[in-house]
């Protein structure tokens, strides 16, 4: 039996006593956590893919260690602007072992003060995602109707980029909003984005559009029509 999990905006094929390296999960060597977001589950010839069947499977792990990853460089240089930047980051990771696959609405025993699956399913940028600023009622409710799929909305993403984006399984401003410097180090080279999202702040911009800002293009507009500052 194998099932496929979503945390830190990436998914991971899992089964009994796999280990697997994540993103940064709040809590200490021996600690259980447990994962809700269940993508798949494979029992023998049998594959469940029902969103309702999936939404009663629990993956439950064990904290094996918080660990570092390896420094990553970012260098970043302007021709003929006399400019350049290097910056180094090594991202926050944690070692988990997967303990069991719980179905039939079974969660696992969590002692008191380990993590709730619900608040490691809200992913550390969520998690930090500030409420929106005020905005008119008519720029929260076209906001409120955007739908978090349409990449083409974040300024400098067009239809050349999203393709790339969605052939690479970034499909949604919350993938974007979950990137770390080094993820946008990544994609920019494999990719070939050259600096793109780092210039038009897309990291940010997929966090405005999650909070219910609308979209820099169209507050821009409205900015100018108006005189009112977004």
């Amino acid at each position: 039996m194998f099932a496929v999990i979503k945390t830190g905006g990436k998914q991971f094929r899992v089964a009994a006593n796999d280990r697997i390296t994540t993103a940064k999960i709040e809590g200490n060597p021996g600690d259980t956590v447990a994962f809700d977001t269940v993508l798949m589950l494979t029992d023998g010839e049998k594959t469940t893919l029902d969103a309702k069947a999936l939404s009663e499977i629990t993956v439950a792990a064990e904290i094996v260690e918080q660990a570092r990853g390896d420094k990553v460089i970012a260098f970043k240089k302007r021709r003929r602007q006399n400019s350049k930047r290097k910056r180094g980051f090594r991202a926050e990771l944690t070692v988990i072992r997967i303990t069991d696959i719980l179905t039939g609405g079974k969660k696992p025993e969590m002692k008191k003060g380990e993590a709730s699956a619900v608040a490691l399913q809200a992913g550390a940028a969520e998690a930090k995602a500030k409420p929106a600023a005020k905005a008119p009622k008519a720029a929260k409710a076209e906001a409120g109707a955007l739908d978090a799929s349409n990449l083409s909305l974040i300024s400098g993403v067009g239809p050349t980029i999203e393709k790339k984006l969605r052939a690479a399984g970034i499909t949604s401003w919350n993938d974007i909003a979950a990137w770390t410097e080094a993820d946008v180090a990544k994609w920019d080279e494999e990719l070939k984005l050259r600096g793109r999202a780092t210039r038009e702040e897309w990291v940010v911009q997929a966090k405005e559009l999650l909070a219910g800002k609308p979209p820099r293009a169209k507050a821009d507009q409205a900015e100018l029509a108006s005189g009112e500052d977004y």
